[in-house]
């Protein structure tokens, strides 16, 4: 028997392809978390500020099938949510000075 070939967009229907989007976000939250867990909050925070940017980026590219587990509501909502909350924590993150966790 012949292996079936795959076509380029059915690539992203096999289960590691539609979720690729949301692994490339997590591991990014994940190198933000490892950088607050070493005393750098600022930088973990803002780590996980570009995660959510970087959501919003796929969100926008990819369709709603390859989005995956991205894909909550529809394309322009999504994006924009995760625009947002991305901006807002970077914003917080590089105003608040002082406190204990001060590096």
């Amino acid at each position: 028997m012949r292996a079936v070939e795959l076509m380029p967009e059915q690539r992203w229907r096999s289960a590691a392809g539609q979720h690729l989007p949301f692994a490339l976000v997590v591991g990014v939250v994940v190198l933000g978390v490892l950088r607050i867990v070493q005393y750098h909050w600022r930088q973990g925070a803002v780590l996980i500020g570009i995660a959510l940017l970087l959501a919003a980026l796929l969100r926008v590219l990819v369709t709603d099938e390859q989005a995956g587990l991205i894909a909550i509501r529809s394309r322009s909502v999504d994006a924009l949510l995760y625009s947002a909350f991305g901006f807002s924590v970077i914003v917080v993150a590089m105003t608040i000075i002082g406190g204990p966790l001060s590096r």
